[in-house]
């Protein structure tokens, strides 16, 4: 699965659409161009004729076949600064089941003929902007028409996956330990969500690893989980209190009765753009319920009620009513950390309003103190940074299409170059101008 536990996923995980891949429908057409062109030389028998080789001084380029013509080849990252790489464990896959050629309508499997090197999901690289210093992930030689039309997927699985965990990680280390919740699905196709959630699981493990902690995951859709055996989870919709008329202690009362105690209580509180008063409302409702059932000795379904945390998910283009404005309107807009502090404070100080016995005055306390506050809504690194540095006191991020970006610092565009020919049973340097054959020591034989 990942460097952390030595192993790798297979082809019954990916699934990958075999027959179409083979033929070249996930390809840039110039790789098919390519391998038409090679495959028709190696029929013809064409060996090299040209005159302006770049072989070493005194050998000779006579009877050097093009079109079984043997490669070195290297996939590497060009984003700044450290990657944490996934997608590995899918490429090979690619690699083990379409490397081969036609032969009519006979598909012949000449995987076994490759040799190849592989980082696991999870190895970091660093990249300081030399493209002759680079550290592969994977490394393959073997006759290069027979997997040059695994080009293009093999590179996008590798960005895709290896920019939205280095997103991931980045967004970790600036919540400095906090849980972030990965809540991106809806800001692409949903085919890709399997791979988005791999990712950021791969990203947690190296965050955990990296930092000595144990956070756990949290994706919001089943699909996210289902390379790694995770699950969705998440809290009430808008549309769910709208259902309620607005009424978000309703909403959440009725979440409570009807779901099992294993899902979260959180409750969104900022249908009415007053965050405060809906906190107070959901929490009285829960409380007393909770109570009441506790009383009555009936302890599993009281735990039904016991509110986990409520989520501030503030438009950036409102201003909550208990916030109070400033000169500069952009500081009380959205969820800002004057509304996350005043939250806070009128969790912390809610039991003092309720008519309890003595018995109940601490678990009360308690139980108030340990609501959690999830903050959403246009949350990256920087924004997080600016939270922590002000011990805004948010106890969980969710973060969103930050995830996928793909701008400046955060692009991670993946490269495969040749950079060895297999001539006269010696391997050649062969690298195009400003490139060269890299290294890294994580890399181990595959096969």
């Amino acid at each position: 699965m990942s460097i952390f536990d030595g192993k790798r996923l297979t082809n019954e995980t990916f699934k990958l659409d075999i027959d179409r891949m083979r033929r070249g429908w996930y390809s840039d057409k110039y790789f098919e161009n390519i391998n038409r062109m090679l495959t028709a030389l190696s029929k013809e028998g064409y060996t090299y004729s040209g005159e302006h080789h770049n072989l070493p001084e005194g050998m000779s380029p006579e009877k050097i076949a093009v079109g079984d013509i043997e490669v070195e080849m290297q996939w590497f990252t060009r984003r700044m600064g450290k990657t944490t790489v996934v997608g590995v464990d899918k490429s090979l896959a690619m690699l083990r089941h379409c490397t081969g050629y036609f032969d009519g309508d006979t598909f012949v499997d000449t995987s076994d003929k490759l040799e190849v090197w592989a980082v696991h999901d999870g190895t970091t690289v660093k990249y300081d902007d030399d493209p002759t210093r680079i550290q592969p992930v994977i490394k393959v030689r073997g006759r290069y028409r027979d997997f040059a039309l695994l080009e293009t997927p093999t590179l996008g699985i590798l960005t895709r996956s290896s920019r939205v965990a280095t997103n991931v990680y980045e967004t970790l280390v600036a919540a400095k330990g906090k849980p972030v919740l990965f809540f991106p699905a809806r800001f692409d196709v949903h085919e890709v969500q399997a791979a988005d959630g791999y990712a950021y699981n791969i990203a947690l493990q190296r965050f955990n690893k990296d930092h000595a902690r144990e956070l756990g995951a949290f994706v919001s859709t089943d699909a996210q989980g289902d390379w790694w055996g995770g699950a969705g989870g998440g809290t009430v919709a808008h549309a769910a209190i709208a259902s309620f008329l607005g009424d978000t202690a309703e909403a959440m009362m009725q979440f409570s009765h009807i779901l099992p105690a294993r899902i979260p209580r959180i409750a969104l509180v900022d249908f009415n753009n007053d965050s405060i008063q809906d906190t107070l409302r959901v929490l009285d409702a829960m409380f007393a319920k909770y109570r009441e059932l506790t009383d009555a000795g009936n302890k599993e379904e009281a735990e039904k009620y016991k509110l986990y945390g409520v989520r501030l998910d503030t438009s950036g283009s409102l201003r909550d009513v208990s916030v109070t404005p400033l000169g500069d309107p952009p500081l009380d807009l959205g969820v800002n950390p004057r509304l996350v502090f005043n939250v806070r404070s009128a969790l912390d100080s809610a039991w003092e309003r309720w008519d309890l016995p003595a018995s109940w005055k601490e678990a009360a306390r308690r139980i108030c103190h340990n609501v959690k506050i999830v903050v959403s809504g246009g949350f990256n690194p920087d924004k997080i940074r600016k939270f922590e540095k002000l011990s805004v006191p948010a106890d969980i991020y969710a973060v969103g299409s930050y995830l996928f970006n793909n701008n400046g610092s955060t692009v991670t565009d993946f490269t495969a170059d040749v950079v060895r020919v297999k001539v006269h049973g010696e391997w050649i340097d062969m690298a195009k101008v400003g490139r060269k054959v890299g290294g890294n020591e994580n890399l181990e034989r595959v096969w």
